[in-house]
């Protein structure tokens, strides 16, 4: 009554905003207190189809009452600040709901990766590797190393854009010989296996950039399509062999180098259209080792979430020990 008085409102008008054990629990908080009928009677809308919540009550259920735990360790360097990958904690969570899963999160820091004396301490517990996104040099000798550690202990590996690069350039290193590969965005190198692509189609125009253009303005950024090879991983995930990621990067994984990568087991397994770009990698002869150079985390929803998180949750779930 004071609020509804002090605001010159109708007392009914008066909606509580109360806490929630999740954000997904807020449209079923909302509808308790009223808020929804408010509004239609405000504007006077009466002819309403009768409410069903089934789908967050789904949801809400799921969270609340999960039949599985699964741990996944992020490899990051902004593990300071969780919410940095708040889009990635969000689609994991997702992940989790469609395998009525709990999906705890274990930050790592890649730098301390590079100094650990014991691997195997630090990613204890961890049922999923996950490599984020990210820009410079800081800490991708440790996110190298997690992806090494990864494919040799057969652990669920997901390497999104920058983690996708990292485990490229593991296997390189390691697998095919390549000792001195690197990225051009650390600096020159004799094994340029990850670089910066200057001139690409966009809409039936030419897109270009150079190493001294504008960190924003030169990114491959928006949506952009990716033909899957038949029979693999991903085209199993996607049930298509054609499909469109949104992106924001500005280096990408050199073609040229393929043939060696794939004689090492890193399957070039999604290509643009015109087959000049990798959009994804997989190892067939692991349990799930998947990188991908767009963020599908954009696009991932509670009741709609994303297949490689699906899939990648559902993995680290069957790995468990």
């Amino acid at each position: 009554r004071k609020i509804a008085l002090f605001c010159n409102i109708d007392e009914d008008n008066v909606i509580e905003a109360l806490d929630a054990s999740s954000i997904y629990a807020v449209p079923q908080a909302y509808h308790a207190e009223g808020l929804d009928r408010q509004v239609m009677k405000t504007f006077g809308i009466k002819d309403l189809k009768a409410l069903d919540l089934s789908i967050w009550d789904n949801i809400v259920q799921r969270i609340r009452e999960p039949k599985d735990e699964v741990t996944i360790g992020i490899v990051g360097k902004y593990t300071n600040l969780a919410d940095s990958y708040k889009s990635l904690n969000e689609a994991l969570v997702h992940g989790g709901i469609a395998n009525t899963a709990k999906v705890k999160l274990k930050f790592i820091e890649a730098s301390k990766l590079e100094k650990a004396k014991d691997l195997k301490r630090m990613f204890k517990g961890v049922d999923g590797i996950l490599v984020p996104g990210g820009f410079g040099e800081r800490g991708a000798e440790g996110k190298i190393i997690a992806a090494q550690f990864a494919r040799e202990n057969n652990i669920p590996y997901f390497g999104i854009c920058f983690g996708l690069q990292m485990a490229v350039l593991e296997t390189a290193r390691n697998l095919c010989g390549l000792k001195k590969a690197s990225s051009t965005e650390f600096g020159k190198t004799s094994e340029p296996v990850v670089g910066l692509m200057t001139e690409w189609t966009k809409g039936g125009g030419k897109e270009k950039r150079d190493d001294k253009g504008d960190l924003g303005g030169t990114m491959r950024l928006g949506a952009y399509p990716a033909t899957l090879t038949k029979g693999s991983k991903v085209h199993e995930i996607y049930g298509s062999t054609k499909i469109s990621e949104r992106h924001r990067h500005r280096y990408e994984v050199n073609i040229k180098y393929r043939k060696q990568l794939e004689k090492a087991g890193l399957i070039f397994s999604g290509l643009s259209p015109d087959g000049k770009l990798p959009e994804i990698v997989e190892r067939p002869d692991h349990p799930w080792f998947i990188g991908v150079q767009y963020h599908p985390e954009l696009k991932s929803k509670p009741f709609e979430p994303h297949p490689l998180f699906v899939s990648f949750v559902k993995a680290a779930l069957e790995g468990k020990a």
